[in-house]
């Protein structure tokens, strides 16, 4: 702890977000240069923690106080080694990741607590910015193992596993059903949350550490799950929880109805260079867009909806509306339950509470133009609340109410893994699945959850993967 009064003498900052005007034109990020005196002065804020909470605040255990130590003395190299010693991809948990570990920061208690989140991102930034005198080089294991291990995904579960297998000297191939890199962070995260070169600069180190990636490989797909067993000798899933929450009301058969993970792959691809069809494109422009689900995806949508032109923008959301500061149903250290505004709410469009939709109208070529709903009660029975009825028009609807786990067919049915009773797949202490060889991690087996989890997950795993290599060597 390099400055003992620094929690006293220093205010809580962060990075400015670029003007809304500005932002919703374009695809890049949304935040301003943050000053490196700055920095120095919020790593200053970190106090001596008798229990630093922020370390179980974060899944991956991450020596949150060491590194903005590291960063007020401006120890730049020395952070970035304690920063990597936990975590694979700090440059996109300081980007998507919530930051529970300032909900469990100490100083929280009784004062905004330490950016935590924007130290660790301008600590990876910075670690690639050296170019060839960098701190991020590859790091190659000292000797082979000559053992074989297919990961099957390459979200963040799949490719922090990746990395630490290779690393432990095993021969890692990645498979990836769709055409590039990434998983969700690829295809799903919007560019102006996470622009995607920040996947590419990583994957360069990767290769660098031996690990060989394949696209446009479905496994269970066009390459049945029992190549895998018998060109390898362990198999890791981590293909996500991709079966979207469903709404079956009447109507939801209309033209103009999607899952939000219909709509935001095709702009993460337009911004990639290729074309989407007339015929298959879904896009706001000049709509009257309902996003149903007022969570992380949603606001997804809403921002990337701003960005295509829409006419306007509203966004359900089935619970209360949350209180504006931390509910005393969520003390500290616990993930608050309160009123969040991302930058997307910032941009416009209209946030509702306590909504439930009950139908869809159309016209008579078959496209959506009216949403029929009610006000409801509190969780869990959400009831009616009499002539609260409404309706409002729409050319497009997006359901982005979350994610009910795996998809069963195809991958989990040719391995036959076992299910636990969520639906996601069930493992062990080392997060092996009911079949022999076969590992299990992130959303897949724990279901939808952070990049943060995802990535602590892979790390998990790839040590099961190696006790169990090792054993069998």
């Amino acid at each position: 702890m390099g400055k003992i009064t620094g929690f006293l003498e220093y205010k809580r900052e962060l990075a400015e977000r670029r003007p809304a005007a500005e932002r919703i034109k374009d695809w890049f990020e949304i935040y301003q240069p943050f000053p490196g005196d700055s920095l120095r002065h919020q790593g200053a804020r970190c106090m001596d923690c008798g229990v630093p909470f922020c370390h179980t605040g974060c899944p991956l255990t991450n020596l949150i106080p060491d590194w903005n130590d590291l960063v007020y003395r401006d120890k730049w190299r020395d952070a970035a080694r304690q920063l990597h010693a936990t975590n694979n991809f700090p440059e996109f948990t300081g980007r998507l990741c919530p930051a529970p570990c300032e909900a469990s920061c100490v100083l929280g208690i009784n004062e905004p607590p330490v950016t935590i989140k924007q130290i660790e991102k301008a600590i990876a930034d910075r670690a690639f910015a050296d170019g060839a005198d960098g701190m991020v080089k590859p790091e190659k294991p000292a000797a082979a193992s000559g053992m074989r291990v297919a990961v099957v995904g390459s979200g963040p579960a799949g490719l922090a596993a990746a990395q630490q297998l290779a690393r432990a000297g095993h021969d890692v191939t990645v498979f990836e059903k769709n055409d590039r890199i990434g998983g969700l962070l690829r295809y799903g995260i919007p560019n102006f949350k996470m622009e995607k070169h920040l996947i590419d600069r990583r994957l360069e180190q990767m290769r660098a550490e031996g690990v060989k990636f394949r696209v446009n490989a479905h496994v269970g797909g066009n390459i049945p799950a029992d190549d895998l067993r018998q060109e390898f000798d362990a198999v890791l899933l981590a293909g996500g929880a991709e079966q979207p929450r469903d709404l079956p009301v009447e109507g939801r058969h209309l033209k103009g109805i999607h899952f939000a993970m219909e709509f935001l792959p095709q702009q993460n691809r337009r911004n990639e260079g290729d074309t989407v069809p007339d015929a298959e494109a879904i896009l706001a422009t000049g709509k009257r867009v309902a996003i149903i689900g007022g969570g992380d995806t949603g606001a997804d949508c809403l921002g990337t909806s701003h960005r295509q032109g829409a006419l306007h923008v509203t966004q359900f959301e089935l619970l209360p509306k949350p209180p504006g500061e931390r509910s005393p149903l969520t003390p500290w250290p616990l993930w608050p339950m309160q009123l969040r505004v991302e930058s997307s709410h910032e941009e416009g469009g209209t946030r509702d509470w306590s909504v439930l939709t009950e139908r869809f109208t159309g016209d008579a070529s078959g496209c959506v133009r009216q949403l029929h709903a009610v006000r409801v009660g509190p969780a869990p029975k959400f009831e009616r609340i009499p002539d609260t009825e409404f309706t409002l028009n729409v050319d497009l609807v997006l359901l982005a109410m979350g994610f009910t786990g795996p998809v069963k067919s195809g991958l989990l049915e040719q391995f036959g893994v076992a299910l636990d009773p969520r639906g996601t797949v069930a493992s062990d202490e080392n997060q092996m699945t009911s079949v022999d060889g076969v590992f299990a991690a992130g959303d897949m087996r724990r279901g939808q959850s952070l990049v943060v989890w995802a990535i602590a997950e892979g790390r998990r795993a790839a040590a099961g993967i190696d006790r169990y290599l090792r054993r069998a060597r």
